[in-house]
């Protein structure tokens, strides 16, 4: 990993994540996506995974669109004064360069056999009528890491639409990608299928960061 760098502010420099060792940079006008084999060990991976299903509910979604199938997997919030999470959490602000205090706790997800998560961004609409709920406070998502724990018999891959750019689930993979373009300007190009599992489970993390400190 590159030398640390000061974590004061809500948004990652892509320069700077670009010098961690055995870093990959996808190649991409419209998105900044990069991506870290072998981020979590696998000790790491299953005490996150035995987590997520010891916890997990129904997923839902901001902005529902009348679409129940939109995400039908399971979540869980990850519990931030659990040393093992908050190991974690340092971890992955380490890797982005951003000060924890932006970032949203740690969330898990479970996705069984046909489940899936459809193309959606993960930053809230401006003009979507949850947008005041969910983003008054601490304002819009900058960043999003998320990482695979394990590998699905089959399907599960994470599709970026716009960029044409398919990710197959791998334990312990990294992904990073900017979700605004500058203070007030998202990016489209960041929207993404969490595709359907054909086969087994998959177990993922997600870390949001956002624009201003989270309460």
């Amino acid at each position: 990993m590159a030398d640390a760098l000061p974590l004061s502010a809500p948004d990652a420099d892509p320069a700077w994540i670009a010098g961690h060792p055995r870093i990959q940079r996808v190649p991409s006008r419209e998105l900044t996506l990069f991506i870290q084999r072998d981020f979590l060990s696998a000790q790491e991976c299953a005490g996150l995974i035995e987590r997520i299903d010891a916890q997990r509910r129904p997923s839902t979604i901001a902005d529902a669109n009348g679409d129940g199938y939109f995400r039908t997997s399971e979540t869980c919030d990850l519990d931030a004064a659990d040393p093992f999470i908050a190991a974690i959490d340092a971890k992955l602000a380490a890797f982005a360069g951003i000060d924890p205090a932006y970032g949203e706790p740690i969330q898990g997800q479970r996705y069984a056999t046909g489940q899936e998560f459809k193309a959606h961004t993960d930053y809230f609409e401006p003009q979507g009528p949850d947008f005041d709920r969910f983003c008054a406070l601490a304002g819009n998502r900058t960043w999003t890491l998320m990482v695979y724990l394990n590998e699905p018999t089959a399907g599960g891959a994470t599709r970026f639409v716009k960029i044409g750019k398919t990710v197959q689930p791998e334990a312990g993979k990294l992904l990073a990608w900017n979700n605004r373009l500058a203070p007030g300007r998202y990016n489209a190009a960041s929207i993404h299928h969490g595709m359907k599992v054909r086969g087994g489970v998959k177990h993922v993390i997600t870390k949001w960061y956002r624009e201003r400190p989270w309460a």
